[in-house]
């Protein structure tokens, strides 16, 4: 007849968890000790566990008292347990499973470089925890109770006029706070504009593909612009329209628009109607004189400012704007929605704080000599040690582009990875249609490696450097 005990949810053992009704059939002290030799040999008792006394097993498992106490005798005998006088039964110490030896494996290659010089990114180690620290608490303190309410879509009033005078004074803006709308980041401030503005776009010939990808997303069509040592060509405009330009270090290349070219630009956008966009990335790094003010400063009405916290102080702060004409504002705030949904009201009144206090102002100092240490060591190193090798644009922002000999940068930059060192040719930002012209005479297809020095730690700059000369071709 079937043992109903085994079956049945008494048949656990609650304390040692066993499964007798898993181990077979036979007599309930032989079910019972096969299901203990499992137990131990699985390491689920481990050696020197004491066993509960027989009595209480047996309560649990619905056995007889002698069913237990004979099975534990018997494991005894076998050398699986041991009783001894007022130490109770226990998991005999040679009673432990063996242990298999590791099966050998082939070890995975970590996917991540040594070294990176990927552009684009500061150091995360260089974020002022402290002074944010401090400036959050003050935020905090003083933010009326509306800031934990549904936010107005054009960001907090606070941190809209922080910004409108920090950019009068630093980038020479002319606008107020209510021509300010404020966003999660340059790709965000893109997005808006491309649903308001739509159409075809001309950009530089050499540009993010990032942002030519989230335009065509938004179903805007992008057409090159040439460029060459004075930013982009903007004589090659033609008839209404929108022009995307880095005007101040043009991104990647890192030539500034040429005062001339500032000033057709500006002159093109009133006799046609068109639209400047100026994607002010790092507009505050220049290090071999003060910024060169926006161009929105010469026409507020036809350019439209682009900026962000990304390279000053972390792309995790999510925050940028746009500083708009006034027809382009109740658009741009009826894209953006009916509440503020993309960036933390609390940190946007903590940068608030921060650039009112100052903090802002130091810490862009402090990178500001940072970055320039960097770059010079960079151009000692290169001249050194890769004397053939040109270091090309101004000393601004956080990258420089080197020059390569014709027809070399893909080989570079599979060196480069050999060396483990992840750093980006100057190929991978030319517009594809730009074909192998770049955009024609004086812009032409360039070869070149890309080099952010701001992304090492401090303390992997030195072998970063090493093995990028490591990488660059003999002269």
């Amino acid at each position: 007849m079937a043992e109903s005990w085994v079956n049945s949810a008494e048949g656990l053992g609650s304390d040692l968890h066993l499964e007798l009704g898993a181990v077979g059939g036979g007599s309930r002290r032989a079910v019972l000790m096969r299901a203990l030799r499992e137990a131990i040999r699985g390491g689920r008792l481990a050696p020197g566990t004491r066993l509960p006394p027989y009595r209480s097993l047996a309560a649990d498992l619905g056995l007889a008292r002698n069913t237990v106490a004979d099975a534990y005798a018997e494991l005894v005998a076998e050398g699986w347990l041991t009783a001894r006088q007022g130490s109770g039964t226990r998991v005999a110490q040679r009673a432990a499973p063996a242990v298999p030896a590791p099966r050998p494996r082939t070890p995975a290659r970590d996917s991540r470089p040594a070294y990176d010089l990927v552009q684009g990114r500061p150091d995360p180690a260089a974020f002022p925890r402290g002074a944010w620290l401090a400036s959050a608490r003050r935020a905090l303190t003083a933010a009326p109770h509306d800031a934990f309410g549904p936010g107005d879509p054009r960001g907090r009033a606070e941190l809209r006029q922080a910004l409108a005078e920090y950019l009068a004074r630093v980038r020479g803006v002319r606008a107020d706070a209510g021509r300010i709308v404020l966003c999660s980041g340059a790709a965000h401030a893109l997005r808006l504009l491309a649903r308001v503005v739509g159409g075809t776009w001309a950009v530089e010939a050499y540009g993010l593909p990032f942002h030519r990808a989230l335009l065509a997303d938004e179903g805007v069509r992008t057409v090159p612009v040439g460029v060459d040592e004075d930013g982009a060509r903007v004589g090659e405009l033609a008839g209404p329209g929108t022009v995307l330009l880095t005007p101040a270090h043009q991104f990647p290349t890192g030539g500034p628009l040429h005062p001339e070219r500032r000033a057709a630009v500006v002159d093109w956008a009133r006799a046609t109607g068109g639209l400047v966009l100026e994607d002010d990335y790092d507009g505050e790094f220049r290090y071999d004189r003060q910024p060169v003010g926006a161009v929105q400063g010469l026409d507020p009405e036809h350019v439209v400012l682009i900026g962000s916290v990304s390279k000053s102080l972390s792309p995790t702060l999510r925050i940028g704007w746009l500083v708009l004409p006034e027809r382009l504002m109740d658009g741009v705030v009826e894209a953006k929605g009916e509440r503020e949904q993309w960036s933390s009201a609390t940190e946007q009144l903590t940068l608030a704080d921060f650039v009112e206090s100052g903090a802002y102002d130091r810490h862009v100092r402090r990178m500001r000599q940072r970055h320039r240490r960097r770059r010079d060591r960079l151009v000692e190193v290169l001249a050194e040690r890769a004397p053939h090798v040109r270091v090309t644009g101004i000393a601004a922002g956080l990258h420089a582009v080197l020059e390569l000999p014709p027809g070399t940068e893909r080989a570079v930059v599979k060196a480069a990875a050999w060396q483990g060192l992840a750093v980006e040719g100057l190929s991978d930002y030319r517009h594809p249609d730009s074909g192998s012209g770049g955009g024609g005479p004086g812009g032409g297809e360039r070869d070149g490696l890309v080099v952010g020095y701001s992304t090492p730690a401090e303390h992997a700059y030195a072998g970063a450097l090493d093995a990028l000369c490591r990488a660059l071709p003999p002269a």
